[in-house]
């Protein structure tokens, strides 16, 4: 399928834009490529076949489009930012969420960046990449897909959720901080028996990803080894 002049650009991510093409479906198009969305296309329509509440794939159209299933609704962080009191809840469903991706089985061909293991992880599933819809909540943004332990996903997200750095004038930056540990704390909490060594893991990964601000990386420096040191003392 050959996409030419898309709709009305509905939504701009951190690689993408999201134009509306209309009929209950949309394109998601790269900003730079090529990319693989074949696989891409390939993991969404897996985990969806598999329980995972995935938008459906339609279509690739050559190396930088997917043409998706339109989902309409807020992100879970943008529900968050309105309704507050809703962290418990939507703590305990990005919980879920991340049950139901590792409970299905990875391809082979997909990338170990945390060791062995068969599990489908998503690698960047936190809430803003949750879109809560009418019918249930969506998990989006599947490019980063890799197999592997859930634990390594899981401490992912928490590194993901505590050190991402918070925009806007100092009191909004305090109170967010403050939100993105009591959120990180309670997702960690319905997320019981995680080992704490995956942290520093999670967080030395997460440092060599380009878009990491300057005040992340420090933050993220900090963390990895605190949670060394922990694991150092435990054996």
């Amino acid at each position: 399928m050959t996409v030419g002049a898309p709709g009305a650009l509905i939504g701009r991510g951190r690689r993408a834009d999201i134009y509306d093409l209309g009929n209950g479906r949309v394109l998601r198009r790269y900003r730079e490529g090529p990319r693989q969305v074949e696989r891409e296309a390939e993991v969404m329509t897996h985990a969806r076949a598999h329980g995972a509440p995935v938008p459906e794939v339609f279509d690739v159209a050559g190396t930088t489009d997917l043409i998706l299933e339109a989902v309409s609704g807020p992100t879970m962080l943008q529900d968050l930012t309105r309704r507050p009191w809703r962290v418990v809840a939507h703590s305990r469903t990005l919980a879920r969420l991340h049950n139901l991706v590792h409970a299905v089985d990875a391809f082979e061909w997909l990338r170990e960046p945390f060791g062995p293991g068969n599990r489908l992880l998503h690698v960047d599933l936190h809430p803003e990449n949750v879109i809560l819809t009418k019918q249930g909540p969506q998990v989006i943004d599947w490019e980063g897909a890799a197999q592997g332990p859930p634990e390594a996903d899981i401490a992912m997200c928490w590194v993901l959720m505590r050190t991402s750095e918070i925009p806007g004038p100092p009191v909004q930056r305090r109170v967010g901080a403050a939100g993105q540990a009591l959120f990180s704390r309670l997702f960690l909490s319905a997320c019981p028996g995680l080992d704490t060594s995956w942290l520093a893991t999670a967080a030395e990964y997460r440092i060599a990803d380009p878009t990491v601000t300057a005040r992340e990386r420090t933050r993220l420096a900090r963390l990895s080894g605190r949670h060394h040191r922990r694991a150092g003392r435990t054996r």
